[in-house]
């Protein structure tokens, strides 16, 4: 395939890094025709929430609904405050949104426009979500609760959901999984995550996937430093049965 030929990028976990996207935007340069798919957590703990959102939103990329999404809209259901759940999304990293938006008039638009955003897409070879799925369910059973929130009983399954296309998601830090050095994308059983912690000190790392030429550009957020790597070289194998146990002990 020519470096010409129309791209499919993948990108993990922003959480409000509005500079490091532009720095990791930048390196990858997707062109007219390029297809850029963000994977949800755009947004809390980073300083600049309400740029990323304004920016994507902007742009018309397409973006999966994340966690941080639903915790933001469970905190405002009809467009009002709902006190425990506004505690902890502020809890969850929501303050640094809160004080990323100048105007209430614009957090409203946004708080819409997560409303709509879908919560997988499948694209034939590969199918995206923010966080995974239940392997013991139909997808028609599953959920948000699923979509946006699984770890452990989706990274530790034996036996991939799909037989014939890859599922990619964000959410779990990857350097939470087994034997996975900060920076590294993780791959399991029929799934790859490119959430490598953008927003934690331990890591840094914001990755964009370019899913056509198997290429992994990542920044660092805290460094502004940019590497680009073949996808091979930025993989490490997950074990499914070594997943609960690693997490337990990390206590997560």
């Amino acid at each position: 395939m020519s470096e010409d030929s129309c791209r499919r990028i993948i990108i993990g976990d922003v959480h409000g890094h509005y500079a490091g996207l532009m720095t990791l935007l930048e390196a990858i340069a997707p062109g007219q025709d390029d297809q850029v798919y963000f994977l949800g957590d755009l947004i809390d703990r980073g300083p600049d929430s309400a740029k990323v959102v304004d920016f994507v939103q902007q742009n018309l990329y397409t973006c999966l609904l994340g966690n941080h999404e639903q915790l933001m809209l469970d905190a405002f259901p009809n467009g009002r405050i709902h006190a425990p759940a506004l505690q902890a999304w502020l809890y969850s990293g929501g303050r640094a949104t809160v004080a990323s938006y100048g105007d209430a008039g614009i957090l409203l638009e946004h708080l819409n426009w997560f409303k709509q955003l879908p919560m997988y897409l499948d694209l034939g070879d590969v199918w995206l979500v923010h966080a995974g799925v239940n392997p013991h369910l139909p997808l028609a059973s599953q959920s948000a609760q699923e979509f946006c929130w699984i770890r452990d009983e989706f990274h530790s399954s034996a036996t991939p959901y799909f037989s014939d296309k890859l599922i990619i998601t964000g959410h779990t830090i990857t350097f939470t999984l087994p034997k996975v050095a900060p920076g590294e994308l993780a791959h399991g059983c029929g799934w790859l995550d490119i959430d490598t912690g953008a927003y934690h000190p331990k890591s840094g790392w914001l990755t964009g996937l370019d899913l056509t030429h198997r290429k992994v550009y990542q920044v660092n957020v805290f460094q502004q430093s940019v590497r680009v790597l073949p996808l091979e070289r930025a993989i490490a194998q997950v074990e499914p049965t070594q997943v609960h146990a690693h997490r337990q002990a990390l206590h997560l």
